[in-house]
């Protein structure tokens, strides 16, 4: 090989951007993303959230009944593509990431929703982490159920594909972290910052106080409707918020590489 190939080699190499897997992120509504699934991914998101309707025994991804469009399955949008990348990657999403989390928003009948879900759930069984008899087995991706959760139908399985996410009187109550291993919640019910100045000291204390609660329970906590800025993103690593909600992927990517830096130098 000449030597100036190798240097074109090396330019390309060094040309090509690496994507740094972002664990504390999570890209809200990703199916309106332009490309749902992979722009999260090409930004290096860990966790992703489609919405979903059971449509004529279809499983449907959007946001609304009006957005419904033949086509668009939880499956051919996300579930075979990233079995496709696991398969391609060595086993992992990102191989430095033992799982990535996909939460899914029940939109109709919860129950009947995931007796539609647990058989596309065990086709990609390989892939999934799996709760039991007590006793979790983490694998690629994990799937946590939002909305209209069937939290009964899980709670008396003893062999189960998914999880389910919590709201914050699951603090409270403390279900089993195998059930219950996410809390959500809307930040506007429980916090009067909107992201104008800074945010009042006793709210981020209350902010801390949740973050720690739950993990105490060994819980990863996330807020919806958080100030979708830089001051929001902020407030939410500053407390230790496990998973910052946005919709805006650039920017927030942005955002968090620009903090690494400077915490790096």
């Amino acid at each position: 090989m000449s030597f100036r190939l190798i240097i074109l080699l090396l330019t390309v190499i060094a040309a090509t951007p690496t994507t740094r897997p972002l664990t504390n992120v999570h890209s809200h509504n990703d199916y309106e993303q332009p490309r749902p699934l992979f722009d999260a991914l090409d930004h290096g998101f860990c966790s992703v959230e489609a919405d979903i309707y059971l449509v004529g025994g279809e499983l449907l991804v959007a946001h609304t009944p009006i957005d419904i469009r033949p086509g668009r399955t939880l499956e051919s949008l996300y579930l075979a593509p990233l079995a496709q990348r696991i398969r391609t990657n060595g086993g992992r999403v990102y191989p430095e990431v033992p799982t990535i989390a996909l939460l899914i928003d029940l939109k109709t009948d919860g129950p009947a929703l995931y007796t539609a879900l647990r058989p596309v759930f065990q086709k990609y069984a390989d892939i999934l982490t799996h709760y039991a008899d007590g006793k979790v087995e983490e694998k690629a991706v994990t799937i946590i159920l939002s909305g209209n959760r069937p939290i009964e139908v899980l709670a008396a399985e003893k062999d189960r594909l998914a999880f389910i996410d919590g709201r914050l009187p699951d603090l409270e109550s403390n279900p089993p972290a195998t059930l219950t291993p996410w809390i959500s919640s809307n930040f506007t019910q429980s916090f009067k910052w909107r992201g104008r100045g800074e945010m009042p000291a006793e709210e981020i204390a209350r902010l801390k106080t949740l973050v720690k609660l739950a993990h105490d329970q060994h819980r990863r906590i996330r807020f919806w409707s958080i100030p979708d800025s830089p001051a929001g993103w902020k407030a939410m690593q500053s407390a230790g918020v496990d998973l910052i909600n946005s919709d805006k992927l650039d920017a927030l990517r942005d955002f968090l590489v620009g903090a690494r830096i400077e915490a790096e130098k």
